[in-house]
């Protein structure tokens, strides 16, 4: 049975210079793992038996990012599946997409991660190593794009 993990790719915006575009003013949240190649994801974790798969992610996120659901706005009409192998099994990972209501608000890392970082698109995509990560990073920016 494959494996199966959720997730929140949360972003804020900055308050934006009057010249500079608003989609200038968005910034990404990324964890680096603190275990294998240190890489760097949005907060996501497996689901626990009884958990749907929405809920699985807000827990994932509080857990690693020490950041409650009511601190974030839930964006309706995104939700992404990524399938990739992992030690040879499959997985399966569902995004869904959450702004943070405010752009301050502090960042408390669980054991699980050792830095975050929040970044714009372009960094992002180089901070995430996978294509599908990267990919979907320049979709999610798509949609909030296609959206003001």
């Amino acid at each position: 049975m494959a494996v199966r993990a959720c997730g929140l790719i949360i972003y804020r915006r900055l308050q934006p210079a009057p010249s500079s575009k608003v989609t200038d003013s968005i910034e990404y949240l990324l964890l680096q793992t603190s275990y294998g190649t240190h890489h760097w994801t949005p907060p996501k974790g497996h689901v626990d038996p009884g958990e749907d798969d929405l809920q699985t992610a807000f827990r994932e996120t509080q857990e690693e990012a020490g950041l409650q659901a009511s601190q974030l706005t839930l964006v309706e009409g995104y939700k992404k599946e990524l399938h990739y192998p992992v030690h040879g099994k499959p997985k399966t990972v569902v995004y869904w997409l959450a702004e943070m209501k405010d752009f301050n608000t502090e960042i408390k890392l669980s054991e699980e991660h050792q830095a975050f970082q929040w970044l714009k698109l372009e960094d992002a995509c180089k901070f995430a190593e996978y294509e599908d990560m990267q990919a979907m990073l320049k979709e999610v920016h798509q949609f909030l794009c296609s959206r003001e």
